[in-house]
């Protein structure tokens, strides 16, 4: 595969409102946004959606700029790959930052596509033109004015942040506003085992579906909570690799899994976890990281997969910011976004406001 360059950029974008859960607030969005170039100018990109500190997952910006500077780039100079695929093997090795592998793998997709001059959904077996967006609806004090212009603009399911103790008042409080509103919650694991029984409660509710009720990793307590509920779960931060789905399906920790590019260490690994639940039907949707239009191209990508049959969090690109670092920005129309139907993830990046947007950069060369 012809690598020249390697460009990092951190770069951080205004948010159009801050977006609130039970861990805390952002009010700006910072990335790292990864571009490969080859030889004959071409170029691909991908983003790393680690947050500045780790309440998510344990990797942060500053870990993947280091992991990406130290030890992935020295890695790709040393060891030539011939497809993006092979990017998943020769980085097994590295424990975690999963985050910065997709990143810098993502870029490698996109630029192999153009290469090749296909979508990347054609690349890798995409069979829809068009995805389902589902919307994200934060603790703001917003949620009528937001709702209603969700729904006006066609998204067909809610995920809605919650705080322990308060989840029935906020459900009801949507279902008031709406009551044919698609909802479902999510916990960000903020429940324990002594949680159990207020979990059961809101089994009651008519939920699609609750999300990460308990702690990463936690497959005993998922498994015990969906043996006894009729709600199904579904599984984010514990699902971190391939092993972790595997594992989730096989006990039967939940019914319903959230497949992030960027979570799971990259598009080869979410493929997989995609095929492996479709083997076991076991229905995913893919989940969204408040990022930039580039990844949210990439995941377009990723959801026009077969067994993607849940609308994914795939909102416009000013959803959450004024302006995106794309010329055209995504757009929902009628509930559903256009697979981009260009080379690659099939977006035109803003070149000249990325650069403004970025406040760090390092330059690699490969050959």
């Amino acid at each position: 595969m012809n690598i020249s360059t390697i460009h990092l950029r951190k770069v951080s974008l205004p948010l159009r409102n801050p977006f609130k859960t039970h861990q805390g607030e952002l009010h700006e969005r910072s990335v790292i946004i990864v571009v490969a170039k080859d030889s004959q100018g071409l170029q691909g990109f991908g983003e790393v959606t680690a947050f500045p500190s780790p309440f998510y997952t344990a990797e942060t910006l500053e870990t993947a700029w280091h992991m990406l500077i130290d030890i992935i780039l020295p890695l790709l100079k040393e060891k030539p790959i011939q497809h993006p695929s092979d990017f998943l093997e020769m980085t097994d090795f590295i424990q975690g930052n999963q985050m910065a592998k997709a990143g810098m793998e993502g870029a490698l997709w996109d630029l192999y596509a153009k290469q090749r001059q296909v979508s990347l959904a054609e690349l890798i077996g995409g069979t829809r033109s068009s995805v389902k967006a589902g919307a994200v609806l934060s603790l703001s004090n917003s949620l009528e004015k937001d709702i209603h212009q969700l729904k006006h603009s066609g998204y067909e399911r809610y995920k809605l942040k919650v705080e322990k103790g308060r989840e029935k008042e906020m459900i009801e409080q949507a279902q008031a506003i709406d009551p044919e509103l698609a909802i479902m919650i999510d916990a960000n694991g903020m429940y324990t085992e002594q949680d159990l029984d207020h979990l059961f409660s809101l089994d009651q509710l008519g939920l699609l579906m609750i999300e990460q009720p308990f702690q990463p990793g936690d497959f005993y307590l998922h498994k015990q909570a969906q043996q006894q509920m009729e709600t199904p779960l579904c599984l984010d931060e514990s699902v971190m690799s391939f092993h972790d789905a595997k594992q989730a399906i096989k006990l039967g920790s939940c019914r319903v899994v959230n497949i992030k590019i960027n979570r799971v260490g990259g598009l080869m690994a979410a493929i997989n976890i995609h095929d492996f639940c479709q083997d076991h039907d076991i229905p995913v949707w893919c989940g969204g990281m408040v990022e930039t239009g580039i990844s949210k191209a990439h995941n377009i990508a990723l959801a026009s997969l077969p067994n993607f049959s849940i609308p994914g969090d795939l909102s416009s690109s000013d959803r959450y910011f004024s302006k995106d670092l794309l010329h055209r920005p995504i757009k929902v129309v009628n509930g559903e976004i256009n697979a981009p139907d260009g080379y690659g993830i099939g977006v035109e990046v803003d070149q000249s406001f990325l650069e403004k947007m970025t406040y760090q950069s390092f330059l690699g060369d490969i050959k």
